[in-house]
């Protein structure tokens, strides 16, 4: 993506206790006067608004008046659109100590593109990410608002490093309460080795400690299982697609069946079995069953179609590879190599699995699912640049059927509700963070327009374009 911007202003601000009105003697540290501001819930345009920011925080919005309103900086939108600042809801900072400066490398990227909040999915960088938090609350770094998991759930040797192994409730116990004492932000669970009853009485323990919990599901687990012990969110459509099979007990049985021999099965040796036996009404009692028990679902759907095409895709000139660290870059290795050992019928099987992952999208957002917007962008995940795969992700979920208007909800809105933020972030209002992207054209026409980018606001801060085009060449690569 083309990472040139014209993006006006100054740096400024941090807190509030607000009010709508302007208080008498009191100027605002910013103020942008004549901007269609989109109304994320209700998918309209609320025309010609001034908004007024003090300490971070949105204190004003109104109909522009003929009066001007005090402020130490001001900004006329001329007509353009003002949408909150976008939240990438699958993102990993990970690769162990030598990688930490790398990650840390990565935030301006997601700034540039309009992401303002990304959620942490687990990785082995926790300290790390607590410190940056501080670093970016202080104005120390630039970047977006990080919600992190810490480490993840898994079970005994984990694929991956720095997650924290269960078997026993006594350790689910332990790990509960390690996370605690971390003050995540949620529970990520994951399936490398976790056993089913590891899983599911991980979720259950967290429930009853108010803790949300998303993940990764074992396919010795139902995705009603999984819901009606509390499970809060499903990552990817493996699981989901898994339950809209009219066999998902026998291909579960099958599964469990198999971890008692040298040849267990895994996720990627049932996909076949559960594609074919995809049926559209188990698939709606799917639906309703994550619409009662409140389970949101992550399609990721950029990522997948990446994987897909991986084999075919030359990406060597992609011009985001130029921000990205060579040590990072050195991870995308293995799933490169994997990719090109594919075999004929394994492409064309993971084409047909695309193409069924995107016919789910419009059903789940029609039956009331709570969809959210993730990119998976991170270290081991090749090629899924930071920021700009979350644009490259909304654009997929239109194509698969949403409107505009619901893919923005799926990267605004929906993500703050399901962090529990949404007092405070997720739409444009009084009490609101002014975390703002300023658009030249209409994203509610065509989601593409999100790339567009006139301004970036983060914390009150307005990003010009020289300081922006600085952050990010200072993470270009020689």
């Amino acid at each position: 993506m083309n990472l040139r911007f014209t993006i006006l202003a100054s740096a400024l601000g941090t807190l509030l206790a607000g009010c709508a009105g302007r208080p008498a003697g009191k100027s605002y540290e910013l103020v942008i006067t004549h901007a269609n501001v989109v109304e994320v819930e209700t998918g309209t345009l609320r025309p010609d608004q001034t908004i007024g920011i003090r300490e971070g925080r949105i204190v004003h919005l109104g109909k522009t008046g003929a009066t001007s309103v005090p402020a130490q900086r001001t900004l006329d939108a001329q007509g353009r659109y003002l949408i909150p600042g976008l939240w990438d809801m699958h993102v990993h900072f990970r690769g162990g100590e030598a990688l930490t400066t790398a990650n840390r490398n990565l935030l301006p990227l997601y700034l540039a593109h309009g992401v303002t909040t990304v959620r942490d999915a687990g990785g082995d960088l926790t300290p790390a990410i607590f410190r940056w938090r501080q670093q970016l609350a202080a104005g120390e770094l630039a970047g977006p608002r990080i919600f992190t998991s810490g480490p993840k759930l898994d079970g005994p040797k984990p694929t991956w490093a720095g997650s924290l192994e269960i078997e026993t409730p006594a350790q689910i116990d332990r790990a509960l309460d390690s996370l605690q004492k971390l003050q995540v932000d949620y529970v990520k669970l994951y399936e490398s080795t976790i056993s089913r009853d590891a899983f599911l009485g991980a979720i259950a323990a967290a429930q009853k400690r108010g803790m949300t919990t998303t993940g990764h599901m074992p396919y010795s687990v139902t995705l009603r299982e999984a819901a009606e012990r509390g499970l809060d969110a499903t990552e990817h459509l493996y699981y989901v697609l898994k339950a809209c099979s009219n066999r998902e007990d026998s291909i579960t049985a099958a599964v469990q069946a198999s971890l008692k021999t040298s040849q267990p099965l895994g996720l990627f040796a049932v996909l076949p079995a559960v594609y074919r036996t995809y049926d559209p009404a188990v698939a709606a009692q799917t639906y309703r069953l994550l619409v009662a028990r409140r389970t949101a679902v992550v399609p990721t759907l950029y990522i997948q179609k990446l994987l897909t095409e991986l084999p075919a895709t030359d990406h060597a000139r992609d011009s985001m590879l130029a921000y990205i660290a060579p040590d990072i870059q050195a991870t995308y290795a293995r799933r490169l190599a994997s990719a090109r050992q594919q075999s004929a019928a394994t492409r064309a099987f993971n084409q047909q699995l695309s193409a069924r992952f995107r016919s789910l999208v419009q059903p789940l957002q029609a039956a009331g699912v709570t969809l959210l917007a993730g990119s998976d962008s991170g270290p081991f995940n090749s090629y899924v640049y930071p920021g700009a795969s979350l644009l490259g992700e909304l654009e997929l979920l239109v194509e698969a059927g949403l409107t505009p208007a619901q893919a923005l909800q799926a990267a605004t809105i929906n993500g703050a509700r399901f962090l529990k933020a949404d007092q405070r972030s997720g739409t444009i209002a009084v009490g609101k963070e002014a975390d703002l992207v300023l658009l030249h054209q209409n994203p509610l026409a065509d989601i593409r327009n999100l790339r567009q980018i006139h301004t970036v606001i983060s914390r009150g801060r307005v990003y010009s374009a020289a300081e922006l085009r600085r952050l990010v060449q200072a993470v270009r690569q020689p």
